[in-house]
């Protein structure tokens, strides 16, 4: 009986131990997935705010206006020059929202606000926030602020160096002031979030987690986790200094979770374990001993699968984080090897055409270049392909869907197709309704329209067919392209979209292997897909499905 009450006693004791370490490795993973997806996407708004922010300090008419000293025409001019920054988004254009800033000030060289003469047109802020935005001297490079504003708003701010462009120094400094991103937490624990500066905070429920969390740390401190307790609640606490280096005041994200799930679930376990531990004492009378044997082994095999199941968890995830990050990086390299490729492209393409004007080349010399030329072309479609999947892989690439007339852009394509010169005299067949719409983007539609009909052109067999049929399949419309060329082998139709996969019947016909992978890529953007039906002796179908699209008569 003493054996089973140490027993019982223990294993209440070690498993609400682990049921809280487990939670808290699962919080802590959690915080740290929010904090990689909110630093990425902030990374790439941060970039956009930069450049946009570097174009408007080197304005002529403020640089004049500073480097003469003339600080009555500054806000004036700067008011024309930054017009469209203090101008409200326009919802014709996404990729500029959020790029807009809801006030700014210039700084003077000893970093002093320089008081605009109407704080209207260049935002209004309060005596003390004017102080905020003030440094011990103009800054020498790009400085990163938060400023709580009444009510709890929240306003990123971004302090850039105006350099003098005839003494190269910095002669003043504009601070710019822009909503905060936005960005929901994928945890399913309910969770408390917010930004601290000066013991302030745009959250008032976290204000007294945020004064428990940061208290007398350091920034260089790691982020938690502490336990608090608020409203006699217990939650677990982390924070992330979001302005390192920074002249402006330290900020923090502070996030706090709620644990009233974990101590509900170990009030029920503690239970539970009790309850087990009184029927094990009343069995204990009739055979302590013999029980005693028993169980001690499943509790040792319990103990070392726990262990290794851990273990493999530590070790998928390791790899998943691995593989995360090659594909970030290799993602990156694509697209920077294509965007460098562009322009000697383009310089090469421009040289050889020029060479080509000459008159003192033979008729064959002058088709060896003409080839050459055209060699071009086929590497900026390369290029152009290669920048659209990394941006694909990035998840970069936003649509903006609207009804599509498929029908049209069926008949353009196949306009497109009859204007190449071919020797191959095929015959395209058509049968599709009029008036079909899809929801989708008009040119990445097109794309995936115009690599399926050049497939079936180049793959096709000399006074062939090919075959374009269209049809409503409740509530989405679906598009079959049918060829006549020679069937696909068994062993390579499981490989016809992986990139840069060319099967043995594609040797000397022209492509990457790049047009099928793309207009699957992009298909499923659409929230679509794209499949390959069969490849027989009676020809080849590929199909490709759209959501439809419903539109007023």
């Amino acid at each position: 009986m003493l054996v089973v009450v140490v027993i019982t006693g223990l294993a209440l004791y070690f498993t609400q131990q682990r049921l809280a370490s487990g939670v808290q490795m699962q919080l802590e993973g959690d915080f740290a997935n929010d904090l990689v997806a909110r630093h990425n996407a902030q990374q790439v708004r941060y970039a956009a705010l930069v450049e946009r922010s570097r174009a408007l300090v080197r304005k002529p008419r403020i640089h004049a206006a500073l480097e003469d000293d003339a600080l009555e025409l500054l806000y004036p001019n700067a008011e024309d020059e930054l017009r469209d920054l203090m101008a409200a988004d326009d919802p014709a254009a996404p990729a500029r929202g959020g790029l807009h800033a809801v006030f700014y000030r210039f700084l003077d060289r000893n970093g002093a606000v320089i008081a605009p003469p109407n704080s209207k047109t260049v935002g209004e802020l309060r005596p003390e926030e004017d102080a905020f935005l003030s440094l011990r001297g103009a800054p020498t490079d790009i400085q990163l602020g938060y400023l709580i504003r009444p009510g709890a708003e929240l306003a990123e701010v971004i302090a850039l160096p105006i350099v003098s462009s005839e003494t190269g120094e910095v002669i003043a400094a504009l601070a710019l002031g822009f909503k905060p991103f936005a960005f929901g937490s994928a945890t399913r624990w309910p969770m408390l979030s917010g930004i601290a500066v000066n013991g302030a905070t745009d959250n008032p429920l976290i204000l007294p987690a945020a004064q428990v969390a940061l208290g007398s740390r350091s920034p260089l401190e790691d982020n938690g986790p502490w336990r608090i307790a608020q409203n006699g609640r217990p939650q677990l606490a982390f924070s992330k200094l979001l302005n390192p280096g920074s002249a402006y005041p330290a900020a923090y994200e502070i996030c706090v979770y709620p644990l009233d799930e974990l101590v509900g679930r170990q009030r029920q376990l503690r239970w539970q374990v009790l309850g087990a531990g009184a029927l094990l004492l009343v069995t204990g009378l009739f055979g302590s001993h013999f029980l005693s044997v028993r169980l001690s082994a499943p509790v040792e095999r319990m103990a070392v699968d726990s262990a290794e199941n851990l273990a493999l968890r530590r070790r998928a995830e390791l790899a998943l984080e691995m593989t995360s990050a090659e594909l970030q990086r290799s993602a990156r390299f694509s697209a920077d090897a294509s965007h460098q490729l562009k322009t000697p492209v383009t310089v090469l393409r421009a040289g050889l055409e020029e060479l080509l004007a000459r008159e003192n080349f033979t008729p064959e010399q002058c088709g060896e270049i003409a080839a050459l030329i055209h060699q071009t072309y086929r590497l900026s479609s390369l290029i152009q392909d290669l920048l659209l999947l990394s941006r694909l892989d990035a998840g970069r690439l936003k649509l903006e869907l609207v009804a599509v007339n498929l029908t049209e852009l069926i008949e353009a394509c196949q306009d497109d197709l009859g204007a190449v010169p071919d020797e191959m005299n095929l015959r395209i067949e058509t049968d599709f309704p009029r008036g079909l719409h899809i929801a989708g983007e008009k040119r990445y539609t097109s794309i995936i329209l115009q690599n399926l009909l050049e497939n079936a052109r180049k793959y096709n067999l000399a006074g062939g067919s090919i075959q374009i049929a269209a049809r409503r399949d409740d509530g989405e419309v679906a598009l079959t392209i049918t060829n006549t060329g020679q069937p696909i082998a068994p062993a390579a139709q499981a490989h016809i979209f992986e990139r840069f996969h060319r099967g043995a019947m594609g040797e000397n016909v022209p492509g990457y292997g790049l047009g099928l992978n793309l207009a699957r890529e992009l298909a499923r953007l659409h929230g679509g897909d794209l499949r390959l039906l069969f490849s027989d002796a009676g020809g080849t179908r590929f199909e490709v499905r759209f959501r439809a699209a419903e539109v007023p008569t």
